[in-house]
């Protein structure tokens, strides 16, 4: 059996990173809630809104099957030590036009989210940075980016730490990049 390209679940020194399930929905709606200022201008409002749990149940779905599908890769962060949900790191693959599913991809793009309360304490990166080396194993990805807003400093200081160079500004976007090194067969 071959075994999946992107790994189901990651452990770093703090964190678990796992797929967002249904489950996952009463534990995230009140962070979402408590972070509508924090996040509502960085991210999508199809990520950030606080919306019933039986939505957001069903928005976690989404998220989970597109998972399975290889068309994105969102994962639930969690502290190890007590495995509170504190946020959300992605790995989105992509294309010259865009977003596209795994198969058709030739680099990535990373983005993650935190609660307030658990920000400044590099987690953002740590969960990135793991991201990051799975980007690296991936077969014909040439590089990774980070996209964030030209006004979040602290988002824009997560790539920076990695080692990401701003390669473009688009718009309101930052767009950060990062070379990947070749693989055998590339």
């Amino acid at each position: 059996m071959q075994t999946p390209p992107v790994p189901a679940t990651l452990r770093t020194t703090r964190l678990l990173l796992q797929p967002w399930t249904p489950a996952d929905a009463s534990a995230l709606h009140p962070i979402l809630v408590a972070n509508q200022a924090h996040l509502g201008a960085w991210i999508p409002s199809h990520v950030s809104k606080a919306v019933p749990l039986p939505e957001l149940a069903i928005r976690l779905a989404g998220f989970a099957t597109d998972f399975a599908a290889a068309r994105s890769y969102r994962y639930a962060l969690r502290t190890a030590d007590d495995m509170a949900l504190c946020g959300e790191v992605a790995l989105f693959p992509r294309a010259a036009t865009g977003r596209v599913p795994l198969w058709a991809a030739d680099h990535v793009e990373l983005g993650y989210w935190l609660d307030a309360a658990v920000t400044g304490r590099g987690l953002a990166t740590e969960a990135a940075g793991a991201l990051l080396e799975v980007a690296a194993t991936l077969p014909g990805m040439t590089h990774a980016e980070i996209r964030c807003d030209v006004a979040n400093a602290p988002s824009a200081a997560v790539p920076q730490r990695l080692g990401f160079e701003l390669s473009s500004i688009e718009a309101d976007l930052q767009v950060w990049r990062r070379h990947l090194p070749d693989k055998p067969g590339r």
